[in-house]
């Protein structure tokens, strides 16, 4: 339920910059029959409803906010906290939400103090009331009241060692206890209740007494009671089923109810509505196996995860605002051995933020980083989302023709990256709209042993592709403290970053900035980004493997969902536990997605990796153990023939996913013979935020297959000229990729159309040939491609390019001899080429078009 979480900001005290935030859960499916409000009591929080919002969130609307205080919702100290209070949040969380009315409020202990005063205040609003566990006064108990007295620190270690749940500081429930719940007159406000209401209690319940819970059925006109057997405070946690039922039934009468009135007064009834009892479980039981025959992947589901989710509201930088109140403490980052705790890094992005607006960035305006997998990577994603902006995200590892046309095309104003690029972004600048560079150094995060080696490393694996010349030209000027020679700007690694700068190159004047000094001199305050899950977040640049990078525009709720699509997927996952290894660049939405925002949804630990070099890779798994390592075939090929492999303690490695490329099984199969974990292929393209296909991670998977489409994910084959649906078997393409689905719902790539081969009247798939050459055992690498005979003969032919493992010998003829025996003769190559490497773009995916 984390991940659909929404945060509404409130300005509060003369400054209107001030904000304080309103956490709520809000999960709407499509078509939902009803609107359900929930209100947690004294001292509790959203997540006191979580099988509630579990089980009636999959056809009726379900919010829950956090009251003051508790949860994620803050409390400052400057607003008084009485009853009214209170209510008017409950108003301004339906309103910010836009919960149509009327809806059922459901309350549980104070919640229903508060539910009951909303209700006096707005009648019309509610379509039935739930009361659970709210008695007519709420006397605390001396212990109680005695142990508000103790010291803070004290007080917590005291409710943890006793086993009490308390989701607000001390000082929130003293407030609330002397201003709110000690003021409450419930009976005299419980007789004026006039709207129908459900009270249910829990057998054993003695928080408050029992005659006060009796009291409360009593003194509301007209009200019903249900006692829930073997159940205490809690019962919708403790008896969540049963809870269930009876909110179930009360809906069902008042429908029920509704629909006999209309009669009597002549309103026709739609016939989508009078469907009850046997008829209803038909109706479904129909619609189900409908479904079922539409989507047959679905009967092939791990079991906990869903057929089918909400789209989220969230805004995918609420997400960190939601980790780093649940887990302030915990590393979100780990970068070298460097920690940065979830606390730390939502500030920084703040910082980033409020910088971002100092320099005149508002909603909708365009952002570029251009970095490695550093900190600051992170930090700058979020800041952008947080102060209204749009990420446009580059590869460091692309050259500067590309970089430039990407900056060109998105219009982004200013640029986050390092200053080891500074040679080349002068250049860049004079011909793009840029008029902004903040630079950053990959040694601000470091820890400081490993500052000048890692700085020497990264000067080699990523500084080297971008920095040429080390003489700017001639006619730039540098105007600070003073004039500088040309060729200061050319070596930035070796001193420190000037606060500010404006450069004037080639009639093109620009400012530089620091990125520390702008995080320095601003606030850790929120600030609210005004957008909305329906804005746009991202604007990804394809890998451009077969043709001109496009800018792709993926908006908030595009991130969010897919992210909750993995989420549920990974259904062993914990919050809070979570170790996974971010191999993948961030600047390709394969990295964005499946190593950041999963790690952030998950509140949990991201190992940063700045190159791709398998020796660090090893020493990260060795150190770090992490439990989820998405990649891409050539990284788990790499550590499955890495030396001495299992000393590094790859056994932690319990799921992978592998994108971007298809998954030899020979690869798959000696990766899980060394980790013992899962290694499973998964499909997506960029335009889908990326992932839409992964075979399931407990259950059948399929050799060769990138799996069943993810929850609420629609997918089907097509013919490749007529764009008609085919029939299971039959090969198709829409997406550039042609596949087939089986009876099972299961999908299989065959290969890129654009990497089929015509080999006379046969159409010959690469991954077939490929596949049978993976198989001997001296190939490391092979990719297969079409090439163009001479003049004279200029029919394609097929060409195999292959890389041999360390230290191994091999010939044409070998390799030849082994497809003659296992393919048909016109699927083998008829040259073989020998490399000792192939060239891949940034995220691992063999370029295939260099090879032709």
């Amino acid at each position: 339920i984390e991940l659909y979480r929404h945060t509404i900001y409130a300005p509060f005290g003369r400054q209107r910059e001030k904000l304080r935030r309103i956490s709520a859960v809000d999960i709407e499916p499509d078509d939902a029959t009803h609107t359900l409000v929930f209100v947690h009591g004294y001292g509790g929080s959203a997540a006191q409803w979580l099988y509630q919002l579990q089980f009636f969130g999959q056809t009726m609307r379900v919010v829950a906010p956090d009251l003051r205080g508790h949860g994620l919702s803050d409390d400052p100290v400057e607003l008084p906290c009485a009853m009214e209070n209170l209510v008017d949040d409950l108003e301004l969380v339906l309103e910010r939400l836009g919960v149509s009315r009327p809806f059922y409020l459901i309350a549980h202990s104070f919640g229903g103090a508060v539910a009951t005063e909303y209700a006096l205040r707005h009648p019309e609003d509610i379509r039935g009331l739930v009361m659970i566990g709210v008695p007519s006064r709420f006397i605390v108990r001396e212990i109680v009241r005695r142990l508000l007295r103790v010291p803070d620190p004290i007080f917590s270690w005291v409710a943890k060692t006793i086993k009490v749940a308390l989701y607000a500081p001390q000082r929130t429930l003293k407030r609330m206890l002397e201003t709110a719940l000690s003021k409450w007159r419930g009976q005299e406000r419980l007789e004026q209740l006039r709207v129908p209401t459900l009270v249910v209690l829990g057998q054993r319940d003695n928080v408050f007494l029992r005659e006060h819970y009796e009291d409360a059925a009593r003194c509301i006109p007209g009200s019903q009671q249900v006692v829930i057997p073997v159940s205490a405070h809690l019962v919708q946690l403790e008896r969540p089923d049963a809870v269930n039922r009876a909110i179930r039934r009360f809906i069902d009468a008042r429908q029920q109810a509704a629909r006999q009135a209309d009669t009597i007064n002549g309103i026709p009834t739609p016939a989508s509505s009078t469907p009850s009892g046997l008829l209803a479980r038909s109706n479904s039981a129909a619609l189900h196996a409908a479904r079922h025959a539409e989507m047959p992947w679905l009967q092939h589901y791990d079991g906990d995860v869903p057929e089918t989710l909400p789209v989220p509201k969230q805004r995918l930088h609420d997400m960190l605002n939601n980790a780093a109140r649940a887990f302030p403490n915990a590393p979100g980052l780990i970068f070298f051995g460097q920690k940065i705790d979830y606390r730390e890094l939502d500030h920084a992005s703040n910082r980033f933020a409020h910088a971002l607006r100092s320099l005149g960035i508002k909603k909708g305006d365009r952002v570029a980083i251009i970095l490695p997998n550093v900190p600051q990577y992170v930090i700058g994603v979020y800041g952008i989302l947080k102060v209204g902006g749009v990420v446009v995200l580059g590869s460091p590892l692309s050259n500067e023709e590309e970089i430039t046309y990407q900056l060109q095309h998105s219009g982004a104003h200013i640029l986050l990256t390092l200053s080891s690029y500074r040679p080349m972004i002068e250049r860049i600048c004079a011909r793009t709209a840029i008029s902004q560079v903040i630079f950053t150094d990959v040694r601000e995060y470091l820890p400081l042993r490993q500052r000048l080696l890692l700085a020497n490393t990264m000067n080699e694996q990523v500084g080297a592709r971008l920095s040429t010349p080390t003489l700017i030209e001639g006619n730039a000027e540098q105007k600070n403290d003073g004039e500088k020679s040309p060729g200061d700007s050319s070596s930035e690694e070796g001193r420190l970053i000037a606060p500010s700068e404006r450069i004037v190159c080639r009639g093109h004047t620009w400012k530089h900035l620091a990125f520390q000094h702008l995080l320095h001199s601003q606030p850790v305050t929120p600030i609210n980004s005004e957008t909305s899950s329906e804005d746009l977040a991202l604007l990804q640049y394809t890998s451009g493997t077969t043709d001109t990078p496009k800018g792709v525009m993926l908006s908030h709720s595009n991130l969010v969902m897919n992210v909750t699509q993995q989420r549920h997927w990974m259904t062993d996952a914990k919050r809070g536990r979570a170790v996974i290894l971010g191999v993948l660049p961030l600047s390709h939405c394969y990295g964005v997605s499946s190593c950041m925002n999963l790690a952030i949804a998950l509140a949990g630990t991201l190992i940063l990796l700045p190159t791709q070099r398998i020796d660090q890779v090893m020493q990260a798994i060795k150190q770090h153990h992490p439990g989820f390592l998405p990649g891409v075939p050539a990284l788990y090929l790499a550590i499955a023939n890495y030396p001495r492999v299992r000393s590094y303690g790859v056994a932690a490695i319990r799921t992978c996913v592998s994108g971007s490329a298809p998954l030899p099984i020979e690869v798959q199969e000696a990766f899980e013979k060394l980790t013992r974990g899962r290694l499973v292929e998964g499909y997506g393209l960029t335009e889908a935020s990326p992932s839409t296909h992964s075979n399931p991670l407990k259950g059948e998977r399929r050799v060769g297959s990138i799996g069943l489409p993810l929850p609420a994910t629609n997918a089907r084959i097509v013919d490749v000229k007529s764009g008609e649906t085919l029939p299971p078997g039959e090969v198709g393409v829409h997406t550039g990729d042609l596949a087939l689905m089986d009876e099972d719902g299961f999908f299989t790539i065959i290969d890129r159309k654009k990497d089929l081969i015509l080999a006379g009247p046969y159409n010959v798939y690469p991954r077939d040939v490929e596949e049978v050459l993976y198989e001997h055992p001296k190939v490391l690498e092979v990719a297969v491609v079409s090439m163009r005979g001479a003049d004279e003969n200029p029919s394609p032919f097929i060409k195999a390019v292959v890389v041999l493992k360390r230290g191994e010998k091999a010939t044409a003829d070998e390799l030849l001899a082994l497809c003659r025996e296992r393919l048909d003769a016109y699927k083998v190559p008829k040259q073989i080429e020998f490399r000792s490497e192939l060239p891949k773009n940034f995220v691992g995916k063999v370029l295939r078009r260099l090879l032709v």
